[in-house]
């Protein structure tokens, strides 16, 4: 019984990295998608996500029949506890990136934004991608090492948001209310990415250290 349950959890953690993994691909080619407005790359992100949805609902699942069937406690508890916040903030990020790519598809065949506000959208799609990496990197070992890479991300991703607002209140490049406010749902989308990517990393802390994400320091 010991052994399942020990497959059963390697499996699991094997779903949650690829599920990261596919995330990551999703989030790279939504970028190219707005850099060349391609459609080829928004239908890649598309099917990416419904791929992910997919397993996000296999996932769900498995750790349901985990705790009903196997009754986990400690470390094994959290372990499938953590799997399943961790597979739904993977589903988030996935989600938003998709409502970029939506965005994209409209657009068509124009850009979604002139080339300086698109050059800030792609370095905001490149870092939540990065970061996606990187929780990538965390779920596969169980290890949350990159705090410090972590800080600067979100330091560099309040810089790309000002540098945003900065350039839409500048009254050389206004851009009508309506598109405005199209490109800046679509910078907070990619912001909430990193903050679906930071809220994975608290929860791996939490499977390695056993403190829970709400009493870990805000700094972290």
């Amino acid at each position: 019984m010991r052994t399942q349950f020990t497959r059963e959890l390697v499996a699991l953690t094997n779903d949650l990295t690829l599920m990261c993994r596919l995330t990551h691909d999703a989030a790279e080619r939504v970028t190219e998608a707005l850099i060349g407005a391609d459609l080829t790359a928004t239908y890649e992100v598309f099917a990416l996500d419904e791929r992910l949805q997919t397993m996000y609902g296999a996932c769900e699942a498995r750790t349901v029949v985990l705790l009903a069937l196997q009754a986990p406690v400690a470390r094994d508890l959290r372990h499938v506890v953590t799997a399943i916040q961790i597979a739904t903030e993977l589903s988030r990020i996935s989600g938003l990136v998709s409502r970029v790519a939506e965005q994209v598809y409209q657009s068509h065949p124009g850009h979604v934004a002139p080339q300086t506000i698109l050059e800030i959208l792609a370095a905001m799609g490149r870092l939540a991608a990065h970061h996606t990496a990187l929780s990538g990197q965390a779920v596969a070992t169980g290890h949350q090492e990159q705090l410090s890479e972590q800080d600067s991300g979100v330091t560099a991703m309040d810089a790309l948001h000002q540098q945003l607002h900065t350039v839409l209140a500048d009254p050389t490049v206004a851009q009508p209310t309506t598109t405005a406010i199209d490109i800046a749902l679509l910078a907070n989308h990619l912001e909430r990415c990193m903050d679906h990517t930071a809220r994975i990393d608290r929860l791996i802390r939490f499977l390695d250290t056993g403190i829970p994400p709400t009493a870990q320091p805000v700094d972290s």
